[in-house]
């Protein structure tokens, strides 16, 4: 029971949940537009009443009688289908989109800008000071291509004849 009750009260499943009766709810709407409106306006082209009543086909069956394809039922069918697709893309997935590339770069933005209030790292002091030591004693700060290089005058060690000092 235990396991059941954490499911249930997972967030994805109560945002589905939610999503399944809003859908539903919607779907009602649009239906309703779709069949007290588009319907009879497409109906008007055909001269027919509403969508399932035109661009009916009959075709003859084995028995001798006529069955009707109702084409104008599956174009009804195909427009609230369009009609709920480009309401839900317009007005849930294009402003989640956004308000998920906007809370990215935030966070990006977040993650590139140092705090001011974050003190040095011991490196970065030790770097300074022997900076300001070799200002003083008259050497060019930025000597070779790092801090691991050895000052000029220190003797030679064992390696490649004349690369590394001790």
């Amino acid at each position: 029971m235990k396991g059941f009750k954490e499911f249930l009260l997972r967030g994805n499943v109560i945002d589905l949940a939610v999503a399944v009766v809003i859908g539903a709810a919607f779907t009602a709407i649009v239906t309703t537009i779709v069949t007290s409106l588009i319907n009879p306006l497409i109906g008007a082209v055909f001269n027919a009443s509403s969508l399932d009543k035109a661009l009916v086909w009959s075709i003859p069956t084995v028995s001798g009688g006529s069955a009707k394809i109702l084409f104008g039922a599956v174009i009804g069918a195909v427009i609230n289908f369009v009609i709920v697709a480009a309401v839900v893309y317009f007005a849930l997935v294009v402003p989640v989109n956004h308000l998920k590339k906007v809370a990215f770069e935030r966070v990006k933005n977040d993650e590139e800008q140092t705090p001011q209030d974050v003190p040095p790292t011991d490196v970065e002091v030790l770097l300074e000071i022997r900076d300001l030591l070799r200002s003083q004693n008259g050497e060019p700060t930025s000597t070779g291509s790092g801090a691991h290089v050895a000052p000029s005058t220190a003797p030679e060690g064992p390696g490649i004849g004349g690369s590394t000092k001790l």
